[in-house]
């Protein structure tokens, strides 16, 4: 294993509750993870799976779903890099509530499921920063539920656009550095993919947004953001 991907020199843990961890305890999670690449489209786990560790995001984007009565899969979160998967699973002992499915090709640390749970036991700093990062999450999913439920499809569109953009920025050319389905866009606001080619063509038509094939790209954000707000 080179220097740099060990633990203990990765610069990605300082974005996740590994920085919690002792230099000992680091060194633990190196000896016994496993690195793993996957493609776009990639399946990492699927709803309903027993995990029996945890997924670090060393590069790419995960999108995580779940999939609806009606068959639909809703998109909850996307996890991009210094980001941890299926860690609520693992300390509650359930199986995982959520599928994770590679948006663009991925690198990821495995790591064992013990390693986790004995340091919690240990480690009361580390037990704290896994504590705040769920709550972190629970809120980010209760804004999600507001939104869907206040706000109109439009809204959301405009809202994810301008969500994407300033987390993970644009191209020299000004077109979106993450590239996402119109059906995966849907899947994140909650509507029919028909709809939601609709309304990016409509905005399109604003002079909202621009395309290039597959690639999306914002013209005017202060009125996609006066859009997003209901002005």
């Amino acid at each position: 294993m080179s220097s740099e991907s060990r633990c203990e020199n990765c610069i990605i843990r300082q974005f996740n509750s590994l920085r919690a961890m002792s230099k000992e305890e680091l060194k633990q999670v190196s000896d016994s993870k496993t690195s793993k690449t996957y493609k776009k489209g990639e399946a990492i786990f699927e709803e309903g799976e027993k995990l029996n560790g945890v997924f670090c995001v060393r590069d790419g984007v995960s999108k995580l779903s779940k999939l609806s009565s009606n068959g639909k899969d809703q998109i909850v979160k996307l996890a991009s890099k210094g980001e941890v998967m299926g860690q609520r699973s693992v300390i509650a002992e359930e199986t995982s509530n959520l599928s994770a499915v590679a948006v663009n090709d991925m690198e990821l640390c495995f790591i064992p499921k013990e390693i986790i749970v004995n340091t919690l036991h240990k480690n009361p700093d580390f037990n704290f920063e896994v504590l705040r990062l769920m709550a972190h999450d629970l809120r980010e999913a209760d804004d999600v539920i507001v939104n869907i439920s206040q706000k109109t499809v439009k809204q959301r569109i405009a809202e994810a656009f301008i969500y994407l953009k300033s987390n993970y920025g644009e191209d020299k050319e000004g077109y979106l550095m993450l590239t996402l389905s119109r059906e995966d866009i849907a899947n994140v606001v909650g509507t029919a993919t028909e709809s939601c080619i609709r309304i990016i063509s409509e905005f399109k038509k604003m002079g909202l947004l621009k395309s290039s094939g597959k690639k999306l790209g914002i013209l005017d954000e202060k009125k996609l953001k006066d859009l997003a707000e209901g002005f």
